[in-house]
């Protein structure tokens, strides 16, 4: 399994920082996620600063832009970073595609479908594989003269994943893309019990099977020796745990697990008190199915022991923070990190 970082906006100053602490703890790449800011030129920065990472997108918001686009500007990267990109495309929510964004969210899961099918048809043309002609559902890309096409260079076999997490687009993802970035709210019955099922169904109707798409799967990795150490990271997975488990999509794992109802309890209390009133909502036992907790000498063999077969790459969500708030914590993921890969 790879090991990466994920990180959110930030300047690019700091990104380059973290980007050349991540390097040299061991670490295999980062993964930058759409949100406040685009994440194009922070991976840009990250790669010049730290050569040897591989990066990716989890996700960039693929509705507002153009296949097109979005194929220009993996090839750019794939190019720059001489192959150590990969492109992770996800559909956002309604109420930010449409009222943030001001585009089309109708049909999400058979629109993403279409949009990395136009993608991938942009990327054969790029490599001189076909002319450009993809006529789908809803993207139409039908023209690429000799000067509008980038140039050519050695690392032109770009991958193309998608975020999922019902079963709809559970399938698209396993009938058209190269990887599936899980939902950072997961346990392993719902990757067992729904998320590999239905990638497998997908696969099967394009003649693929599931083997063939990578997982990369966000941890809610909680590390440290006393639980005082370990209180922070606590925090922030049981509030991320409460957030996410507050919106109708993410309800079912509660119910999966025996929590009917815990999603409506969350739901009030984040209407009610913002993201620090579902912290208490969400206990130990509740946080074990989301979240990895252990001494950080007990981390690595953790992380194995629940991904190891699954996971193509983890990424930490919070070392980031971790890191940030107590520099002697880099050296402690390095060993994470490296023991991770050799396994």
């Amino acid at each position: 399994m790879e090991f990466d970082v994920m990180t959110r906006a930030d300047t690019w100053d700091n990104v380059a920082a973290l980007a050349r602490d991540v390097e040299a703890m061991g670490a295999s790449g980062m993964l930058f996620t759409e949100g406040a800011q685009v994440p194009w030129m922070q991976i840009a920065a990250a790669a010049l600063a730290a050569p040897g990472l591989h990066f990716c997108t989890g996700i960039a918001v693929a509705f507002p832009r153009s296949p097109m686009v979005s194929a220009q500007i993996a090839w750019e990267l794939a190019r720059n970073t001489q192959g150590r990109f990969r492109l992770g495309l996800g559909s956002q929510v309604r109420p930010h595609i449409v009222r943030r964004y001001g585009a089309e969210f109708e049909h999400p899961a058979r629109r993403m479908r279409d949009y990395v099918l136009a993608v991938k048809a942009a990327l054969r043309a790029f490599r001189g594989e076909a002319r450009l002609e993809h006529e789908g559902e809803f993207y139409q890309l039908t023209l690429l003269t000799p000067q509008w096409a980038p140039e050519r260079h050695g690392f032109e076999d770009v991958k193309v994943d998608m975020s999922a997490v019902n079963p709809l687009m559970l399938r698209a993802t396993g009938e058209v893309a190269d990887g599936l970035h899980v939902h950072p709210m997961h346990s392993l019955p719902y990757i067992h019990n729904r998320v590999l099922p239905a990638l497998a169904e997908g696969a099967a109707r394009a003649g693929r099977s599931v083997e063939d798409i990578d997982l990369i799967v966000p941890v809610l990795a909680v590390a440290g020796d006393t639980a005082e150490e370990r209180e922070g990271l606590a925090r922030e997975a049981k509030t991320a745990i409460g957030f996410y488990g507050a919106t109708p999509v993410y309800a079912f794992q509660f119910d999966d697990l025996g929590y009917e109802g815990k999603r409506n309890e969350l739901s009030a209390a984040l209407r009610a008190g913002g993201r620090e009133a579902v912290v208490d909502l969400v206990d130990d036992e509740l946080m074990s199915h989301f979240a990895v907790v252990a001494r950080w000498d007990d981390m690595a063999d953790e992380l194995i022991k629940r991904y190891k077969g699954l996971a193509a790459r983890l990424v930490m969500y919070h070392t980031k923070q971790s890191i940030r708030e107590n520099p002697a914590n880099l050296a402690k993921w390095g060993e994470i990190a490296r023991a991770v890969r050799a396994a």
